[in-house]
């Protein structure tokens, strides 16, 4: 018996559906799924009621391809996650010009204090802006409060993109920490993207200059990118991190495909990838023994 998809088959016979593009793109949908569609006929379309001509068959095709359309784009948006993608990107850039402004606000006051100049050490973020506030005129702690706002709305930004991140993508949040996870899929160009890399290529992720370095003058390859990031990398000695890079990029090769097609934790594979992280930080350990 011949599948069509305007068409259900119930008990060895077939009867016609109704002329609802939901139903329809069920229906077409269940088809493409099983390999069992056959090609349209409006001649079939016809005899059974479906429609009444060859126009009206064309023009309910033409509604329910479109509304099929419509839900694959949709499914598609949903998978890649482009608000995660365009949270990170508005994180980088409040990152970028908390920085601007910071050096522009030490230049300023070391004009109003000479003195500050000829401090060799300098505190960071909030403690730097606390030590200008004093001897600072009245433009400048204008300057030094927005500061603090935006380094407030930074915080609470990148609390949500970890949120989002150990939702959307939870094995890779597991192995190395929703930042990363999310500023990885960012620099992928989305999580289908990144489910398709391998992880030779994860690793030095965020390394656009240093590789570009590497191939055009023969300068040492980079050992890791964004995967620097991870306390598990940067926390490492400096002859353990490249292993360490390698071995979480690999890992996270697996975690973001799984993420992608699945959607949910594997709470086995990220117990044996932590291990296997966990051992490549220490195999260095155990050379020397």
């Amino acid at each position: 018996m011949k599948s069509y998809w305007f068409l259900a088959q119930a008990g060895g016979t077939s009867h016609p559906l109704p002329q609802d593009p939901l139903v329809l793109a069920q229906r077409a949908e269940e088809l493409s799924t099983t390999g069992k569609a056959e090609m349209p006929e409006w001649e079939v379309a016809v005899r059974c009621g479906f429609a009444k001509d060859r126009s009206e068959y064309l023009d309910i095709l033409h509604r329910t391809a479109m509304y099929l359309a419509g839900i694959r784009l949709e499914k598609e948006l949903k998978a890649d996650q482009p608000e995660l993608i365009q949270m990170v990107k508005m994180l980088d850039q409040i990152d970028s010009v908390i920085n601007l402004v910071s050096e522009s606000a030490v230049e300023w006051y070391r004009i109003l204090d000479p003195a500050f100049s000829r401090k060799s050490v300098l505190p960071q973020g909030r403690k730097l802006r606390d030590l200008m506030r004093e001897g600072s005129d009245d433009a400048l702690l204008e300057i030094l409060d927005e500061l603090d706002r935006l380094s407030l709305c930074r915080s609470a930004l990148a609390k949500r993109v970890t949120a989002k991140a150990a939702e959307v993508l939870p094995n890779c949040s597991a192995l190395c920490g929703g930042l990363v996870a999310a500023r990885l899929a960012a620099e992928a160009g989305g999580i289908q993207e990144l489910s398709v890399m391998p992880g030779s290529t994860i690793q030095v992720l965020g390394a656009r200059n240093a590789l570009f370095s590497h191939l055009s003058t023969g300068s040492p390859p980079p050992k890791h990118g964004l995967v620097f990031q991870y306390s598990g990398v940067h926390g490492s000695r400096k002859e353990r991190r490249g292993r360490v890079a390698r071995v979480l990029a690999a890992k996270l090769a697996i975690a973001a495909r799984i993420d992608y097609y699945r959607g949910e934790p594997d709470p086995d594979f990220i117990a044996k990838a932590r291990e296997a992280i966990r051992n490549a930080g220490r195999a260095n350990d155990l050379d020397r023994r």
